[in-house]
C-alpha cells in the first residue's frame, strides 16, 4: 500500500514518514529532497528557486511528475510532502493518506534548533514559504492540501513524539487494511 504523510514544515513528517516505511519494511521519498535537488539542478539557493516557482508552475507540475512516477513505480514506498496526500488522490492513486500537523510556533522552534537559527526568523520564513505553497496549490491545482476530507488520519504532534505519531499511522493502516480484507472475503 502507498503511503502519504502530508504536513507543514517542522511538523514531523519527515521523521513521521521514515519511522513508518522503517516498521513497515518500505522505501520511503522525501518530496522535499526532490526539490532541492531541482533547485540544485538549476543552481539555485532553496528561497530564489521558491520564488521561481511562484511565477512558473512547470516547476510544479515537474515536481508532480517525479512524485507520481515514484508512486507508480513503487506500491509498497511511504511518500512524504505538504502535497502528497492530496495529489495521489486527486490523481485517484490508490495511498493511505496521513496529515502530521503541529502548533505554529511548536514547528518554528523545531526548525529553529534543527537548523540552529532564531526562532521568530524561522517563524517568519515558514509563514512566508507557507502563504507561498498554498498561493500556488490553490491556482495550479485548485486544491488546499489542509482539507481534512483528504487524508485517513490526521495527527497533531504538537505534544506526542514522532514515534508515537508513526504508531497511530501505522495502527490506523493496519486497521484499514484490514477492514478491506474483511469486506472483500465478506464479498466472495
Amino acid at each position: 500500500m502507498r503511503i502519504s504523510i502530508s504536513g507543514p514544515p517542522g511538523s514531523g513528517k519527515t521523521t513521521v514518514c521514515m519511522l513508518v516505511a522503517d516498521e513497515l519494511g518500505y522505501d520511503y521519498v522525501l518530496v522535499g529532497q526532490v526539490f532541492r535537488q531541482m533547485a540544485l539542478e538549476r543552481k539555485m539557493d532553496l528561497e530564489t528557486f521558491d520564488r521561481l516557482a511562484e511565477e512558473d508552475e512547470t516547476i510544479d507540475r515537474e515536481l508532480d511528475e517525479r512524485m507520481l512516477s515514484l508512486a507508480s513505480a513503487n506500491e509498497n514506498i511511504v511518500l512524504e510532502g505538504r502535497l502528497t496526500g492530496a495529489m495521489l488522490k486527486s490523481r485517484k492513486v490508490v495511498a493511505f493518506a496521513a496529515f502530521v500537523t503541529a502548533d505554529e510556533r511548536v514547528r518554528a522552534e523545531r526548525i529553529a534548533k534543527r537548523e540552529s537559527k532564531n526562532v521568530d526568523s524561522v517563524l517568519r520564513e515558514m509563514q512566508t514559504r507557507e502563504r507561498s505553497e498554498r498561493k500556488r496549490y490553490l491556482a495550479y491545482y485548485g486544491m488546499n492540501p489542509y482539507d481534512r476530507a483528504i487524508y485517513d488520519v490526521w495527527v497533531d504532534s504538537t505534544n506526542i513524539s514522532a514515534e508515537k505519531v508513526a504508531e497511530i499511522i501505522v495502527s490506523k493502516l493496519r486497521t484499514v487494511l484490514a477492514d478491506d480484507a474483511r469486506q472483500v472475503k465478506e464479498g466472495q
